[in-house]
């Protein structure tokens, strides 16, 4: 399952966005496949934007699915690096 991130997702658009995320993959729990975040249109983002991909990340291993996210821009790897949960949002390879 391929998730598209948008442009911008900060503060203000986090809460939503979460909420959307869960729902769309609970409605797609049948759906076995791991689901990848895709990160590269993301341009303006703030911390809020780890805490959305956290918690899709959750929600992934709940149905027991992996998860990854692609195109991490550079800034938010390195904040997730700071924050130390780098290895909590993996590429895939």
């Amino acid at each position: 399952m391929l998730i598209k991130l948008p442009a911008v997702l900060t503060h203000h658009q986090a809460s939503d966005w979460a909420r959307s995320l869960k729902l769309a993959l609970r409605a797609a729990a049948a759906d076995q496949t791991p689901v990848i975040a895709d990160a590269s249109a993301l341009s303006q983002f703030d911390s809020s934007a780890l805490a959305v991909l956290l918690d899709c990340r959750r929600e992934a291993l709940t149905t027991g699915r992996t998860f990854f996210v692609q195109d991490l821009p550079p800034r938010l790897r390195q904040l997730a690096g700071l924050y130390g949960i780098a290895a909590l949002i993996p590429s895939p390879t």
